[in-house]
């Protein structure tokens, strides 16, 4: 009876704990991404989708590997989902009234409106980790102690498609370009010519068309493009653009008598299938989708997004998952470190400077004192095989060949010829 009667108390103790481990408060996260407008079903359903899954199976302990704790460290997760569409302006006043019912805040899409909301989450002092844009300026131009970046900047996804493009096309003499007018477009253009130049100093640059973000139509840039004989067509577009410029463009040759690079194109590999051209080179800003590495993990998520939601994840559900697990990892490491339920101050030194597992591989929170992300690009070239898309001449690029060192800005650093310091 003796015995009987501590096992029943173990047994109590037990239920006791697991019962008392969820009775810790909830982790809510504030979920910022496009849930409507021409980005929506593009770049930002997918990047909710990605919370969505990553939420679920982080409370259910589904997720393999180093991530297999419940929650964050035993603490549910709870998501608070604000639709991205507005402006920047909009955002601002989004994220004051978010920051008050949220421990911490996980979005932003547009580089428009992550320079908007990052110098706001500084003066609110709320944890504020940007998973998706890509304009350098928010950590060369600033330095923050709230705010991080857990995806690589539109430095990387340049100078590895320069390095791309002339590695198979070494005697290229001319290009041009179409991208948004905006901080990611502009960024993402003047880095890209910058590289090609400071890589292939007689190149010419033909033309530079700035058409407003999402407009939509862009009849008369691609006329300019095709009578101006650039051999080579960059373009950062993204969401409805990118869809536009291929669907617009396609049909009047575009992709036939040039050589189009779309540096963000992987997402509308999805949507667009074998619409889009063989031959156009595409990227994912990173080791996502098609680049990905092929880990337990990286299985784990493909495999559970597809299931769910019919269609495999892309590079936006990847980020959004890179951007969970990097402050899960953080959340766990400062509980290991002796705080049973971190605060934020915690979680914020523990995420600085941290590398961690994600589905895209391994990321390293290397520039930005500690706070912006570096990972590798990868590029691969469009063709079309039994009805499918595919990305065939797959080649990735490490951060050291594609990313500045600590401190050194982006710009100066293309110029210095890629030069350390």
């Amino acid at each position: 009876m003796r015995r009987s009667f501590v096992h029943l108390l173990a047994a109590a103790a037990a239920a006791f704990a697991a019962t008392n481990a969820w009775a810790q408060a909830p982790v809510k996260i504030g979920i910022v991404t496009f849930l409507s407008g021409p980005a929506a079903g593009p770049f930002g359903v997918p990047a909710r989708n990605a919370a969505e899954v990553m939420a679920e199976s982080l409370n259910a302990g589904r997720v393999p590997g180093a991530h297999s704790a419940k929650g964050f460290g035993g603490a549910p997760v709870e998501l608070v989902l604000i639709d991205e569409a507005g402006g920047p302006q909009k955002q601002v006043q989004e994220l004051r009234n978010l920051a008050q019912r949220v421990d911490l805040v996980i979005g932003y899409i547009s580089s428009g409106d992550c320079l908007a909301v990052a110098p706001v989450a500084e003066e609110l002092k709320r944890l504020t980790v940007l998973f998706d844009c890509g304009t350098p300026r928010i950590f060369e131009d600033a330095s923050y102690r709230y705010v991080f970046r857990t995806g690589a900047t539109a430095t990387g996804d340049a100078v590895a498609l320069a390095r791309y493009v002339l590695d198979r096309r070494p005697g290229v003499k001319s290009f041009a370009g179409i991208n948004q007018n905006y901080a990611w477009g502009q960024d993402s253009w003047n880095d890209f010519e910058a590289a090609m130049k400071a890589l292939k100093p007689d190149v010419e640059v033909k033309t530079s068309q700035m058409p407003k973000l999402f407009a939509g139509q862009f009849g008369a840039e691609i006329s300019t493009l095709l009578s101006s004989n650039a051999e080579v067509i960059h373009s950062s577009f993204w969401g409805g653009d990118l869809e536009g410029l291929v669907l617009q463009g396609a049909p009047r040759g575009l992709f036939q008598k040039h050589l189009v690079l779309l540096a963000a194109g992987e997402p509308a590999i999805n949507r667009l299938g074998t619409k889009i051209p063989d031959g156009t080179i595409i990227g994912a800003r990173g080791p996502f989708g098609p680049f990905s590495p092929g880990t337990e993990l990286d299985k784990w998520f493909r495999a559970t997004f597809q299931e769910r939601y019919g269609v495999p994840p892309n590079y936006a559900a990847y980020k959004m998952a890179q951007a969970i697990l990097g402050v899960k990892t953080a959340y766990e490491k400062a509980q290991k470190a002796g705080a049973a339920t971190p605060n934020q101050e915690q979680i914020i030194g523990a995420l600085e400077n941290l590398t961690f597992e994600a589905p895209g591989g391994t990321v390293r929170m290397a520039l930005g004192k500690g706070h912006q992300a570096v990972q590798g690009v990868a590029y691969g070239v469009a063709k079309s095989v039994g009805g499918e898309l595919t990305l065939v001449d797959v080649k990735q690029y490490p951060p050291e060949q594609t990313t500045p060192p600590d401190g050194v800005k982006s710009e100066a650093w293309i110029k210095s010829g890629f030069k350390a310091k």
